[in-house]
């Protein structure tokens, strides 16, 4: 996992740790999150594209793609991320929101050892930060 040290510079590690003591009615997440600038693939039933994946947590993760989605759709991710020799497999992601070209998926389902390979990622981008 050294080389995402060496890709820092697509890394912008920002774990959201500003959280206000009184979270917005919005703004539900607890973990912390990372910005990342890496590529992204997505399929569902009705759907399949590519992306970018902008922001990163360890229950989800923040797309920019010009693919249309549905808020509540079931989605298969694959997120490329450096330092990988295969995209980390997200078995069902379910989007909770759409903002223009910007969509959040909250990870549902994940194997485990797909899991240990994105608490790894996580980590590493927390130690960069």
């Amino acid at each position: 996992m050294s080389s995402l040290r060496k890709l820092g510079s697509l890394f912008k590690a920002k774990p959201s740790d500003q959280i206000p003591a009184k979270p917005l009615p919005d703004d539900r997440r607890v973990q912390p999150r990372f910005t990342t600038q890496f590529r992204s693939t997505f399929s569902g039933q009705r759907e399949e594209g590519q992306g970018r994946t902008l922001d990163i947590s360890i229950g989800g993760c923040k797309i920019e793609s010009d693919t249309k989605v549905m808020q509540g759709a079931k989605l298969e991710c694959r997120l490329h991320i450096p330092g990988l020799d295969w995209p980390l497999r997200i078995d069902e992601a379910t989007v909770r929101w759409v903002d223009g070209n910007t969509f959040g998926i909250a990870f549902s389902r994940i194997s485990p050892e797909e899991l240990g390979k994105l608490k790894t990622i996580l980590s590493e981008l927390e130690q960069d930060d």
